[in-house]
């Protein structure tokens, strides 16, 4: 395993590389709010995979230098970062908030994405039935303020995470309990094992050591009209959902499967949001057996 900056004009991008580096290469997006540490507890199974698994901390995550972005941004740093690396096609897989950002970018970058894959992740909330009526007052007035004035629905989105970073206050047994609250009983069995509990904490406090930029960025990049075409994603996507995820419900993997033009979706059941930790070995397998060398 090995921590690398990876620089981007006047910006560094900061990138956790795991296993062999001949290996064919998972490119990771991150959740919302997570890092790059966030796979870490499972780096034993990346390995027994064969597979090259990289994960970057998006602007303002982790040490990542803070800057605006979008879904095309993102991109672009991904597509940077497989450059430093020496790597020309890859696979990208995205959890939860990092769903959009690997539909992006297999959108965008299509010549360089062999496949996708989207683990619990959020689908166009302008579109999704129910999605938009299931956000919360932050993210409806950080919408309101749309498009006219991107900076006040910034804003907004920051005060959102407020509450999640007050919690990072506590020891880290408070903190995987202050958000064990919020999930299904699925997850706090995930969460039980000591290794994924201590990556889980781990990643929480490193995505807002910087501020809440990040995951203000992210939001904005997902939960108005999508700026990229679903439609454009023509390598092989593969979708992971469980039936008692409370972030991002089936409907979002339904919609999506309904919509990309080469998709699989894997419905688990009574699994919750974090099903990626219970089965990373499936995911890596099936994206990487997809093509991407």
């Amino acid at each position: 395993m090995s921590d690398l900056d990876v620089p981007v004009g006047d910006r560094v991008l900061s990138v956790r590389d795991v296993g062999e580096h001949d290996a064919p290469m998972v490119l990771h997006f991150h959740g919302t709010p997570s890092s790059r540490l966030e796979l870490s507890g499972l780096d034993d199974v990346v390995r027994r995979c064969g597979v090259r698994l990289v994960t970057f901390d998006r602007p303002g995550y982790g040490r990542s230098t803070p800057a605006p972005y979008g879904v095309e941004e993102v991109t672009d740093d991904a597509l940077a970062v497989a450059d430093a690396l020496g790597v020309g096609r890859f696979a990208v897989c995205g959890q939860s908030g990092g769903g959009p950002f690997a539909l992006a970018c297999g959108a965008l970058a299509p010549d360089r994405a062999t496949a996708v894959g989207v683990a619990s992740g959020a689908g166009p909330f302008q579109l999704v039935p129910g999605a938009v009526q299931a956000l919360d007052e932050t993210d409806t007035a950080a919408l309101a303020h749309l498009p006219g004035d991107r900076a006040a629905a910034v804003a907004t989105l920051e005060t959102g995470c407020e509450p999640i970073r007050a919690l990072l206050a506590g020891d880290d047994e408070a903190v995987a309990d202050a958000f064990g609250s919020l999930m299904s009983s699925r997850d706090l069995q995930v969460l039980a094992h000591p290794a994924l509990r201590a990556s889980f904490v781990a990643s929480t406090r490193e995505s807002l050591r910087q501020g809440t930029s990040g995951y203000a960025y992210d939001n904005l990049a997902w939960l108005p009209d999508w700026t990229f075409d679903l439609a454009d994603v023509h390598c092989p996507v593969h979708l992971w959902y469980g039936t008692d995820d409370r972030f991002a419900p089936l409907a979002h993997g339904r919609y999506l499967a309904d919509h990309l033009p080469a998709a699989h979706l894997t419905v688990r059941e009574g699994y919750g949001h974090l099903g990626i930790m219970e089965h990373l070995d499936d995911v890596l397998s099936t994206l990487t057996g997809a093509g991407a060398r």
